[in-house]
């Protein structure tokens, strides 16, 4: 993690604003950092709980080695950390690497359960934003396909996330209910009412067909006529699909109201934009110079037709969206549109707006295998799958999980198979299985018992002591050493008549300690997946913990309190992390 992330770090901001100090205090009076002091778990064990590249960074300024720097950092450290820091040592080209007391983990843990379902969250502070997230779209042409279930679980999942980070965030669906298709689509249906093939380029699916047969008099209709009524009934069907699947809009809006009134919100932001010179008129069109604010050429916004182009109500409505006050406006698009993206930040800087509000993540296609085949799908042709036969297949929770555990700028395959199956092997169910696993366990307990155990660890960090005693031996289901190898002792360290914490213990307070800086990340990055990758981790880390060290019946009592708040805290840190990827936290299973 960046020492600069600023809030929401947990109980490791304490000891990055440390790390920061003591690179202060050896810098002295030397010129600025040339880049960000990192503080980060190394990739090895047996290297420390956290790694620091601080004393090559400042190498440039105090022209010394940066293993020399590091020795002087770990000795700053040594003063400001006191007993926090058990040891440290000069690595590789000059990291240092720093092995954090048992205190310090046993007041991390204690600082989680204290912030409750908040751990991780809030980190936006001062620089929170309203943001409009605009996601799905699909043309009312149609049920959702399949695929449309990776940009719903997308969009609704990042909402979640930055709001959790402390955005306001709303949530838009923005439906094309005016030009070609739409009309197509009416066409489609009045030929279907009369036995007649479908236009060229029109839809074939059955859907049509049972649109056709339920619209009263629909061969008597015209074609303008029973598109209205077949969008209608078709975007009831997307909401209903999308609630199903734990997508809940804010507001839908209709591109139709852009082009009506006199004049309507398309004409005013056209007649803005030629009184500032950003249109101009060619080969009987009219062209917005995009070319001025870095697109490769200038686009068509209305055709030598008369007919407005896609782009043309894309402006009127990213003028609306500036009109409402939101400070940035995020458009995940398919990869089809990869282009598009360049045009529509030219669009914003056209309208007078700042480019860089306007973010178009790029997601990329989604194709679902089953016994090693692959669905190849089109609406148009009416040979696909759609979202709600997905679910009925696997179930909400498998495929959000499935469509956010890869990053969004990667093709996604989706195992069928594997989202079906409840085993290990089932990321999704693993997750789950573990917070159910927790849930089993405390459910043996008295809630008096649990309640016990959570204040003990609060007063332990009031009164500044520690659980004290012998550390007891063995796994529940594992083989374990009793109580583990003891540490080696630095310098900095010192025993504190505590009880040893199992390597088990500290490895899961490491792991859900960095649950805020994942969740700093996933909103920074606009990347999901991080917290499913986040979510996986936890879970195994929890499933080591649990296979090492026995918890309920652990001798002495303050070993089973510590450790039942551990698995209190695992669990709560598991279900905020399921929630923000929209999916359940089962109890049991």
């Amino acid at each position: 993690m960046g020492l600069a992330d600023g809030a929401a770090q947990g109980p490791l901001q304490g000891l990055a604003e440390s790390v920061t100090a003591a690179a202060a205090a050896v810098r002295g009076g030397a010129g600025p950092l040339t880049a960000q002091i990192r503080l980060e778990r190394p990739k090895h064990a047996g290297l420390g709980d956290y790694s620091t590249n601080a004393a090559m960074l400042l190498a440039p300024a105090l022209q010394l080695a940066p293993r020399v720097i590091a020795e002087r950092i770990g000795s700053e450290l040594e003063q400001l950390l006191n007993g926090d820091l058990e040891r440290w040592e000069v690595a590789g080209p000059g990291f240092l690497n720093l092995v954090l007391s048992d205190a310090w983990h046993r007041r991390a843990l204690a600082g989680m359960l204290a912030a409750g379902n908040s751990f991780g969250g809030g980190g936006a502070g001062e620089a929170s934003e309203r943001i409009l997230i605009e996601f799905v779209s699909a043309n009312p042409t149609g049920p959702l396909v399949a695929a449309s279930g990776r940009h719903a679980a997308y969009g609704d999942a990042l909402a979640r996330i930055l709001e959790f980070h402390g955005h306001s965030v709303a949530r838009e669906y923005y439906f094309n209910d005016a030009g070609g298709q739409i009309r197509l689509l009416g066409e489609s249906v009045r030929a279907r009412a009369m036995g007649q093939p479908v236009p060229e380029g029109g839809y074939q699916g059955e859907y049509v067909a049972d649109l056709a047969a339920s619209i009263d008099g629909a061969a008597e209709r015209s074609g303008e006529e029973l598109a209205g009524v077949a969008v209608e009934r078709l975007l009831l069907q997307i909401e209903a699909t999308l609630e199903r699947y734990r997508v809940h809009y804010d507001s839908f809006f209709s591109e139709r109201t852009l082009h009506l009134g006199s004049p309507s919100a398309l004409e005013r932001v056209l007649t803005a934009l030629e009184a500032s010179d950003h249109v101009y008129r060619s080969e009987g069109a009219v062209w917005l110079r995009t070319t001025t604010f870095g697109d490769d050429k200038d686009r068509v916004v209305v055709r030598s037709s008369g007919e407005p182009t896609y782009l043309a109500g894309d402006l009127a409505y990213l003028q609306n969206k500036r009109e409402r006050g939101f400070d940035r406006q995020l458009m995940p698009v398919g990869s089809d549109h990869h282009a598009y993206a360049r045009t529509l930040k030219a669009a914003m800087a056209a309208l007078g707006g700042d480019p860089d509000q306007v973010e178009v993540p790029i997601l990329q296609f989604v194709h679902l295998v089953e016994a090693g085949q692959t669905f190849a799908m089109s609406k148009r042709r009416g040979d696909f799958v759609t979202l709600d036969d997905l679910l009925d297949e696997i179930g909400v929770d498998a495929t959000r999980f499935f469509m956010l555990r890869s990053s969004h700028d990667r093709t996604l395959e989706l195992d069928v198979e594997l989202a079906r199956r409840q085993s290990r092997e089932n990321p999704v169910y693993y997750v789950q299985y573990a917070h159910a696993r927790i849930a089993s366990m405390l459910r043996r307990l008295q809630p008096e018992r649990v309640a016990d155990a959570l204040g003990r660890g609060a007063g332990w960090v009031a009164a500044g002591g520690a659980f004290g005693g012998a550390h007891p031996g063995g796994g529940e289901l594992g083989s374990g050493e009793p109580g583990g190898a003891k540490p080696e002792r630095g310098a900095a360290g010192g025993r504190d008549g505590s009880i040893e914490l199992h390597e088990a213990e500290r490895e899961l307070i490491k792991k859900l300690a960095s649950f805020p800086a994942e969740v700093v990340e996933a909103a920074a990055r606009r990347a999901p997946h991080r917290i499913a990758g986040y979510a996986l981790e936890l879970a195994q880390q929890f499933t080591t913990f649990y296979e090492n060290c026995h918890v309920i019946g652990a001798t002495p009592e303050p070993v089973e309190s510590f450790r039942i708040a551990l698995s209190v805290a695992a669990q709560r840190v598991i279900a905020v992390a399921l929630g923000l990827l929209g999916v359940s936290a089962p109890d049991a299973m």
